[in-house]
């Protein structure tokens, strides 16, 4: 099991930029963000295949965050750019050893998230 330790979460006006971070024990084939609102389900943001460097974002991102990986440090960075209120919630790391990756995929292990808030 891949221990996850998230960070970086707060609170900013519309438009702001905050930049997350995911510390982990392994690095397995596919790592990944999702967020939840609440009185939701927890949603699929971007995801990253750690062997090819493929990545993957939902369509409402559109430009606006970027996932990556430092693997000497051991962290899953995710750039949140021009945020929105609707981008509030709490934002998860999560890990897949095996299989495909893309945002849907159905992750294993998770972090214990850290909250966005998005308001003027």
């Amino acid at each position: 099991q891949v221990q996850l330790v998230e960070s970086g979460g707060g609170s900013v006006q519309p438009g702001g930029s905050l930049l997350l971070s995911c510390r982990y024990s392994a690095s397995v084939r596919c790592m990944g963000w999702l967020r939840q609102h609440p009185g939701k389900e927890r949603e699929g943001v971007a995801a990253l295949n750690t062997g090819g460097g493929s990545k993957y974002y939902a369509a409402f991102v559109r430009g606006r965050f970027t996932i990556s990986q430092d693997k000497a440090k051991n962290i899953l960075y995710l750039q949140l750019n021009n945020l929105k209120p609707e981008d509030t919630g709490m934002y998860y790391c999560a890990t897949k050893p095996t299989g495909g990756c893309s945002t849907n995929a159905e992750f294993r292990d998770w972090g214990q998230g850290t909250q966005v808030t998005v308001s003027s």
